[in-house]
């Protein structure tokens, strides 16, 4: 019986230690998360807890002071610049197709 309350107790205390960092650090690793899901078009907007409102929140930051926000859309620009994307090596030609048709085969 002590085992469950004292890890939840523990699991208490350890939670704002988690939301101790700082918002553009969290902010900026939030967006690497969703480009890598290739996501087009979202904003993550940094807000005060009471503005948070309806939107979906995606991170508490400075201390659970302030909350990340996610908004999907096509109209969104996206909250951070995407990185262009590495070099790619040139496009393989397809092999050139003969003028001359190729002889008849009898079967």
């Amino acid at each position: 019986m002590r085992t469950p309350i004292l890890l939840c107790a523990l699991l208490l205390a350890s939670a704002p230690a988690f939301a101790a960092k700082p918002c553009e650090e969290l902010k900026g690793e939030i967006a690497a998360q969703i480009e890598a899901k290739h996501v087009a078009s979202y904003t993550l907007e940094i807000v005060a807890n009471d503005q948070a409102g309806e939107r979906t929140v995606v991170g508490s930051c400075d201390g659970g002071t302030n909350k990340i926000v996610y908004t999907l859309g096509a109209g969104a620009a996206p909250a951070t610049p995407v990185a262009a994307p590495a070099a790619e090596s040139p496009a393989v030609p397809a092999p050139a197709k003969s003028a001359t048709p190729a002889p008849a085969t009898k079967n």
